[in-house]
């Protein structure tokens, strides 16, 4: 007996649909048909679970979740520069400018060697899967040969990429070793690898994707800009670039052009629907209603804000003026490849926000007040919010959503997770708490074989817009009641394996 292709797994499965709340579905069957989409989510309740689960089981194409397993959605790094792999952690106690001159520009200039540059991204990709990563939005650097073997090792391993070429031309802000010799050659190989991202014969199932990537508004010249603004009107591109990130990187803008990052974007053509926005720490309420309505997204990466940015950003004003917000984990301004440490390091960087850090003020004056978010919010922003910030059907568990996914094992020897199960598992008529660990199984087989998306699909079903729990409406016995409830433990990194 044969099932074409199509295969299942049952068990335990989280994700977060709605921004605010953790579903926590146990006896969960979830059908993944032979493109990797998800055909079906079934439970104990529906007339077809029983059938079904008996047919898979059958056929030997059904995963049973072992006990302490638990599947969760992929998630989705909004922002990383992959070329700054080998600088994790180094320099993290200087200030942006001597960062940039004395250790990352000389790192990136690097990558006109092939060998290294494939040393590297191999090294990353398989990193990041390991993290429970299987969508990434990539800064590569302006050598197209390398950037072309990022794709190519993205391909290889099975991971969902946003792969770009960055474009930097500006003379008085980029060195003379490492800069593009003119906007013209810039947009050139942009479009070089446009090409190149669609005609691969390994890319049949479209997870890869090219994308737009002016480095930053100080980086680039106004033709370069035009420019690139022309190519995402051409071909539909999606864009990745820094936002108002610093005082600096804030004011030059401001300086320059007399108005916010935000508005010179917009203006360029290169504020859309695709658009990620890195950082934006420094938006204004009218930033953040012109990117809501061009349904462009921020990648918050509160980690190497800490660093680098001079400010926390905004996030629950942001969810709640309706702009799209994930999370990046900003390699290697940030100095940790975990997606859930970018979890939690935004309800850090969102406390800190609402109680301030000068213990020389009184409290009242301290910090913003209703400013923070919760762990819930957070890892919808991992995981659910980063494929609405992308406009791809991926982060959730729903019919016609991309399969992918992981498995986080939390019996896997020596780890630093503690669960205790009168502690921590879900009371029987609801699903308040749960416990889940970056000690991850990720899942290279099936994890991101999905059918390529339209250019400009919506994300089914949410439709490209987060759906908030509405107040004093309460749950299903799968669907949290109660975030303040909510013990979402986020702990440890250690002791991953891949599941074979």
């Amino acid at each position: 007996m044969t099932t074409g292709g199509v295969f299942g797994v049952h068990g335990t499965a989280i994700d977060a649909p709605v921004l605010g709340e953790l579903r926590i579905a146990s006896r969960t069957l979830i059908v993944v048909d032979e493109m990797g989409s998800i055909a079906e989510v079934l439970t104990p309740g529906d007339p077809d679970y029983g059938a079904r689960h008996q047919l898979l089981a059958a056929a030997g194409a059904l995963v049973e979740l072992a006990d302490g397993e638990y599947l969760l959605p992929g998630l989705v790094d909004l922002h990383n520069h992959a070329p700054q792999w080998p600088q994790l952690g180094k320099a993290l106690d200087v200030s942006l400018a001597e960062w940039l001159g004395g250790y990352t520009f000389p790192l990136e200039s690097r990558y006109q060697d092939i060998e290294f540059a494939t040393s590297v991204y191999e090294s990353l990709v398989d990193a990041m899967l390991a993290n429970g990563t299987t969508t990434a939005v990539y800064f590569a650097t302006l050598h197209l040969p390398a950037t072309q073997r990022l794709v190519d090792i993205c391909i290889e391993r099975g991971q969902r990429a946003l792969v770009g070429r960055v474009a930097m031309d500006a003379p008085d802000t980029c060195p003379d070793y490492y800069r593009d010799s003119s906007a013209a050659v810039a947009i050139e190989e942009t479009i070089a690898l446009i090409d190149y991202i669609e005609s691969q014969p390994g890319n049949t199932a479209g997870l890869l994707s090219p994308v737009v990537t002016p480095r930053f508004i100080p980086s680039c010249s106004d033709e370069l800009l035009r420019g690139l603004g022309r190519v995402v009107t051409e071909f539909g591109c999606h864009v990745q670039t820094h936002c108002s990130e610093s005082d600096w990187a804030h004011g030059y803008g401001l300086d320059r052009y007399g108005h916010s990052d935000t508005t010179t974007y917009r203006d360029f053509g290169l504020l859309t629907r695709r658009t990620v926005l890195a950082h934006s720490n420094f938006i204004s309420p009218a930033d953040m209603e012109i990117i809501a309505a061009a349904g462009a997204a921020v990648a918050h990466c509160p980690l190497s804000n800490v660093y680098f940015a001079n400010a926390v950003f905004p996030t629950r004003q942001a969810l709640d003026a309706g702009v799209h917000v994930g999370l990046g984990t900003d390699i290697s301004g940030g100095p940790s490849p975990s997606l859930f440490n970018a979890a939690y390091n935004a309800v850090a960087a969102s406390r800190l926000h609402e109680d301030g850090v000068d213990a020389n003020l009184v409290a009242g004056d301290r910090g913003s007040p209703a400013t923070r978010i919760t762990f819930a919010e957070a890892f919808w922003m991992a995981t659910t919010g980063g494929g609405i910030a992308l406009d791809l059907p991926i982060g959730v568990f729903a019919g016609g959503y991309s399969f992918d996914a992981m498995i986080l094992d939390t019996a896997v020897p020596d780890t630093d997770l503690l669960i205790w199960p009168e502690l921590d598992s879900p009371p029987k008529t609801s699903s308040r708490r749960s416990s889940t660990t970056p000690a991850a199984t990720t899942w290279p087989k099936y994890g991101c074989k999905g059918k390529k998306c339209e250019r400009r699909s919506s994300v089914p079903p949410l439709g490209g817009k987060y759906r908030r729990r509405q107040p004093g409406v309460g749950g299903s016995d799968q669907v949290s009641e109660a975030v303040d409830e909510l013990r979402l433990v986020l702990v440890g990194c250690a002791n991953r394996r891949v599941l074979d």
